[in-house]
């Protein structure tokens, strides 16, 4: 089948294509309205970039709303991809390629275009009536404003629509192919591997195969149309990074927490319970393990966010592993729960995907606002360890560890992700399930009490850990009183004895800040940097790539990043103290910086941003570059702050 001179068949080679220009990195983003599929086309095109070997992040950017009104600027959804040749760390800060599917999506995204970069754009959409919705007072496709970039307009539309003119689709449900054209298009630009997204459409749409046929269709044509017009002269190469061997796929952070889950139930030899209430970002996590019983993992989707922390709270108290996800909303209703599970002393993992907010605040985008949440969020003294995985792939990771110490020292553990972390992608090397190690739950199993009785005291401490004794239910003989009233230390019962309360709240906080966890490490090349930039979860990449920047210019920069945020690592504080200035950048308005002053009485600095995005390289990178050479107003000497940084 052909349209005009576009072969959609078998898509050929012709031998007198140019050569394909060699890059190190790019940075492509896809541009739509959100019922365009962008976060598909993204998502394949990662895919498929995954399986060529590049190193990869991405960035998905999508209203709350299911169904935004369709051509607005709140409508605009966009997924960006960073792809290289070499170890990177962020989704990028500006795209060298931009799609754009409509006037809104170009307006949305046209400022983060550098001048010269590539401008694709679906002309199909560009009508009066679309431009004048938005605000454009002409087209910009016409009046000259899209002049410093490399256009080209594209009827992805009208071209998807005679690639499948034959099938007998309708107009409108042919039209809807048209984010595969733009995906065979770039296939075609960047050489990505095309085996993959045909595969995938046929499983997708195995109930439906002539819906999986017309995008395989529209995909070919896109490819082909990139061939055979003389608009696309140049293709593009990205050679495969060289990354550690082993196997490898693709992993958002939500996945990654997912399977570590999985892999905490196997290294405690657990069963897994999951008690959730569907809530963006976490859901996917739910929706994931779900899919898992064959490893003994129980999905309960409750009917709110309390009977879910209490479905998973009841769960550890049977001998499972209880675990629970949500988003910042979702720890304020479970806080009561979490602080029951502190006074019982009993393993739980509450997963926290953090967005922005407050209360329902910005579902979609994300945000690090939870952390003085998740450390004090409680009624009374309830002290409770706080992990904080730095990338997707290491949230599979955070969630082993969360596990550990929660099953060790008999504790409900907060996992502090977010939603760049959940929704963003990258390279997963993965694990040997044999080098996981193991954690022995060692459940109570006869009497205990001190006096050699055979009574069972259910609060009688492990030297070492000072963690309690765990009973399965049904255990003969070791049958105890439960419950959220103040318990008598070693006998368990119920005690409103002030000396028993403080020695044991005490007891309780004494476990957290006993918790053995590593060391903080510092990224110091030269060893005698005077600026020390701390930061914890999302902020990793940014922050590496800043001062990758900043030390490409000859400067000196040091880094820590915490995933320990309590208990610190135990030579937290010497580290922060062995350099002139601390600076501490923040997607909230400066929370851990007024845990390090609290604690370690050290003049921390802030720099912060609540806008819904993680940082980018640059922003950061003059940040850094003013506290280098003391014109940034907080560096010692006054002075104006580095263009771009924001106050």
């Amino acid at each position: 089948m052909t349209t005009g001179d576009i072969d959609v068949g078998d898509i050929p080679h012709s031998s007198d294509v140019p050569a394909p220009q060699t890059r190190d990195r790019v940075v492509i983003r896809f541009a739509g309205d959100s019922g365009d599929g962008m976060q598909l086309t993204g998502d394949r095109f990662t895919s498929e970039t995954a399986t060529f070997g590049n190193d990869l992040s991405t960035l998905p950017n999508f209203p709350a709303e299911i169904r935004a009104p369709a051509g607005t600027l709140p409508g605009v959804s966009s997924f960006q991809l960073h792809f290289a040749n070499y170890d990177i760390v962020t989704p990028g800060d500006r795209p060298d390629v931009l799609v754009a599917m409509n006037p809104a999506a170009l307006k949305a995204n046209i400022g983060d275009l550098p001048a010269g970069g590539i401008l694709i754009v679906n002309t199909d959409e560009f009508t009066k009536r679309n431009l004048t919705k938005i605000g454009y007072d002409s087209d910009p496709l016409e009046d000259g404003s899209l002049e410093p970039y490399q256009v080209h307009p594209v009827a992805m539309a009208t071209l998807t629509r005679g690639a499948l003119e034959e099938t007998g689709l309708s107009k409108k449900d042919a039209e809807r192919a048209k984010n595969m054209f733009a995906l065979g298009l770039l296939s075609w630009m960047y050489h990505r591997p095309s085996e993959g997204t045909e595969r995938f459409l046929r499983e997708k749409f195995a109930k439906r195969p002539e819906l999986a046929e017309a995008n395989i269709l529209a995909f070919r044509a896109g490819h082909a149309y990139g061939e055979t017009t003389e608009s696309f002269a140049v293709t593009y190469e990205v050679a495969p990074a060289k990354l550690q061997p082993g196997t490898y796929r693709q992993i958002t952070g939500n996945t990654a927490l997912a399977y570590g889950i999985v892999a905490a139930g196997r290294v405690t030899g657990l069963p897994v319970f999951l008690g959730s209430y569907p809530i963006t970002p976490a859901s996917d996590i739910l929706h994931e393990l779900s899919k898992h019983k064959a490893f003994n993992v129980t999905t309960f989707q409750a009917e709110d966010e309390i009977a879910g922390v209490g479905a998973a709270l009841g769960a550890s108290f049977g001998g499972s592993l209880g675990v629970t996800t949500t988003s910042g909303p979702g720890v304020a209703l479970k806080s009561e729960t979490i602080g029951l599970a502190v006074a019982l002393e009993l393993p739980l993992l509450i997963v926290d995907v953090q967005r922005g907010g407050p209360s329902t605040g910005l579902p979609t985008k994300t945000e690090q606002a939870d952390l003085l949440q998740a450390m004090f969020g409680r009624n009374g003294e309830a002290p409770l360890p706080i992990i904080a995985p730095r990338s997707p792939g290491d949230c599979f990771d955070a969630a082993i560890e969360a596990a550990r110490i929660a099953v060790t020292y008999r504790t409900p553990v907060i996992l502090l992700s977010d939603g760049a972390l959940a929704n963003g992608s990258e390279p997963w090397k993965v694990p040997d399930a044999s080098a996981l190690g193991t954690v022995d739950p060692n459940f109570a199993t006869e009497p205990n009490a001190p006096d050699g009785s055979d009574e069972f005291w259910p609060y009688l401490r492990d030297a070492d850990t000072l963690a309690r004794p765990w009973a399965v239910p049904g255990t003969p003989g070791l049958e105890h009183r439960i419950g959220g009233l103040e318990k008598a230390d070693g006998r368990g019962s119920i005690s409103y004895e002030p000396d028993n309360h403080d020695r044991m709240v005490r007891l309780r906080a004494e476990k957290i800040g006993g918790i053995r966890v590593p060391d903080a490490e510092v990224d110091d090349p030269s060893g005698d940097a005077d600026v020390l930039v701390v930061g914890w979860g999302s902020t990793f990449g940014p922050i590496v790539a800043g001062a990758r920047r900043v030390r490409g210019m000859g400067h000196k920069i040091a880094t820590l990043h915490l995933r320990n945020l309590n208990p610190f690592p135990a030579n937290l504080g010497e580290l922060l103290r062995s350099y002139r200035t601390v600076l501490v950048p923040e997607m909230n308005l400066g929370q851990l910086v007024m845990l390090l002053r609290a604690r370690y009485l050290v003049d921390a600095q802030s720099y912060t941003k609540v806008s819904g995005l993680p940082f980018k390289a640059e922003e950061l990178q003059d940040v850094f570059l003013g506290y280098l050479d003391g014109s940034h107003p907080s560096s010692g000497e006054r002075g104006p702050a580095p263009q771009g940084v924001d106050e």
